[in-house]
C-alpha cells in the first residue's frame, strides 16, 4: 500500500535512530497509539461490572471483550486504505473522532443490554484499527537499519492498556461503569489535539495503487506467514490484555480493582518489551527472536491452565507477555525487510490478524469457562498454536534467508 522511506537523503550506516527521522511525528503516533489501545480494552477491566449488571454468561462476557478485537481486525485494512489515499495524519485524525463521538453516545444514551455492549466494541474497534495508522505514521520517516526500534516504539503505545486496566475499575467503582465511557472522551480529546500539532506526514508518498493491487501480498506465502505469526505474539497479547480482568475475578475471586493491578502489570510487561523485541531483532535478527517467543509463551501458557494459586498464575502471565510483547516487536522488524513497497496494506493485512488471534483466544476463553467449568482448555489451545506457529517458522527460516535480500547490517 505504501513505501518505507525516510527524509531527504537516504541516511548514512553510522547515522543515530534519533538523527535518522522525525521525533515530532514519533511522539505522536506513540501517543495517539497508546491512548486508543486505551479505550480499545475498556470493556475489559469493565466486564465483571457491565457482566453483573446485565446479568451475562461467561460465554457472552468473552464475546463482549473479544468483539472489538474483531472489529479492529477489519477496520485495519479500512485504514491501510485510507492511509495510502489522503495520508496517516489524516486518517487517524478521522478514527479519533468517531472513537470519541462513540464513547460520548454510549456514555449520554446509556448501555442497557448484550447487544448494546457488541454495539459499542463495534465502535471501539476503530481504535484498535489505530495500529494500521501509528506505525505507518513513525516508520515511513526510518530507513530499513532502524524499522525495528521506530515500528517498536510506535508500537509500545499499546501501553495504553496498562491505563484501562489501572484506572478503569477504580473510576466505575466511584462513577459507575457507564461514566467511565465518558471520562474516557477527555483524555482522547486532548491527545487528538496535540497529535494534530505534532504529527506530520512523510514527504514522497508514492501514489495510490487500484483497489485490486492492495492485495498482492496475499498471494505470497511469506505474508500469510507474517501474518500467523502475528496472529499469535499479538493476539495472545491483546486476548490477554481483555481477558485477563475476567480470568482473575473469576478464577481467583479477586475484586474489581484488584484484577485491574494484576492485569495492569501483565499488559506493562508485555508493552515495555515491544521495542526491545524490536531492537533485538534488528541486533540477532527476527527468526532467532520470534523463535525464543514462540517457545517462551507455549511453556508459560500451559503452565497457567495448571496455576492454583494467583502468585504463580501471575508470574505465568507476565512471563507469557514479556515473550508476547517482544515477538509482536520482532514480526515488524521483519515486515519492512520482505514487503518494504507494501509497508502500508501489509501493515492493516499483519495487524488484522492479530486481531483475529485477539478475538479467538477472548472468546474461546468465555467458551471454555462456560462449557466445561474451566478457562484451562483455553489456554491450551494457545500454547499447542504456539508451538505450531514456531513450527511454521522452522520451516520457512532457510528459504527467508536464501531468498529475501535485504540492506546492509539488516538481519532476518
Amino acid at each position: 500500500m505504501a513505501t518505507t522511506f525516510w527524509h531527504d537523503e537516504p541516511s548514512e550506516p553510522t547515522r543515530g535512530f534519533w538523527d535518522s527521522g522525525h521525533k515530532p511525528t514519533l511522539i505522536a503516533a506513540f501517543l495517539y497509539f497508546d491512548f486508543a489501545f486505551m479505550v480499545w480494552v475498556l470493556l475489559g477491566p469493565l466486564a465483571p461490572d457491565i457482566a453483573l449488571a446485565l446479568a451475562l454468561t461467561p460465554a457472552q462476557k468473552g464475546l463482549m471483550v473479544a468483539v472489538p478485537t474483531l472489529a479492529g481486525a477489519a477496520l485495519r485494512v479500512v485504514n491501510g486504505l485510507l492511509v495510502d489515499r489522503i495520508g496517516p495524519k489524516r486518517s487517524g485524525a478521522i478514527g479519533q473522532i468517531i472513537v470519541i463521538g462513540g464513547l460520548f453516545s454510549a456514555w449520554a444514551l446509556g448501555v442497557n443490554s448484550f447487544a448494546g455492549t457488541l454495539a459499542l466494541g463495534v465502535i471501539l474497534g476503530f481504535a484498535g484499527a489505530s495500529f494500521a495508522i501509528a506505525l505507518p505514521l513513525a516508520s515511513r520517516w526510518y530507513p530499513p537499519e532502524h524499522q525495528g526500534k521506530a515500528m517498536g516504539l510506535a508500537g509500545m503505545g499499546n501501553s495504553g492498556t496498562v491505563l484501562a486496566a489501572l484506572f478503569a475499575p477504580t473510576l466505575a467503582k466511584m462513577f459507575g461503569w457507564n461514566a467511565v465511557l465518558g471520562l474516557a472522551c477527555i483524555p482522547l480529546t486532548l491527545v487528538l489535539i496535540v497529535y494534530l500539532a505534532l504529527a506530520k506526514d512523510a514527504p514522497g508518498a508514492p501514489a495510490p495503487k487500484r483497489l485490486s493491487e492492495y492485495l498482492e501480498p496475499l498471494k505470497q506465502a511469506d505474508a500469510w506467514s507474517l501474518m500467523g505469526f502475528y496472529a499469535v505474539t499479538f493476539g495472545g497479547f491483546v486476548g490477554l490484555a481483555a481477558s485477563l480482568p475476567i480470568y482473575f475475578t473469576d478464577r481467583f475471586g479477586l475484586d474489581t480493582v484488584l484484577a485491574g493491578y494484576c492485569t495492569a502489570g501483565c499488559v506493562f510487561a508485555g508493552s515495555m518489551v515491544r521495542p526491545m523485541g524490536g531492537a533485538l531483532a534488528d541486533r540477532i535478527g527476527g527468526v532467532k527472536t520470534l523463535s525464543v517467543v514462540f517457545a517462551v509463551a507455549a511453556v508459560a501458557l500451559a503452565g497457567v491452565g495448571a496455576a492454583s494459586r494467583v502468585d504463580a498464575a501471575l508470574a505465568l502471565f507476565v512471563l507469557a507477555m514479556l515473550a508476547l510483547g517482544a515477538g509482536n516487536g520482532a514480526v515488524f522488524q521483519l515486515v519492512p525487510q520482505r514487503f518494504a513497497a507494501e509497508i502500508g496494506v501489509m501493515t492493516g493485512l499483519v495487524g488484522m490478524a492479530g486481531g483475529v488471534g485477539g478475538f479467538y483466544l477472548a472468546s474461546s476463553l468465555g467458551l471454555a469457562k462456560q462449557w466445561t467449568g474451566s478457562f484451562q482448555p483455553g489456554f491450551l489451545i494457545f500454547a499447542a498454536l504456539s508451538l505450531i506457529a514456531l513450527a511454521g517458522l522452522t520451516l520457512v527460516k532457510p528459504r527467508w534467508r536464501a531468498r529475501w535480500t535485504t540492506v546492509a547490517g539488516v538481519r532476518i
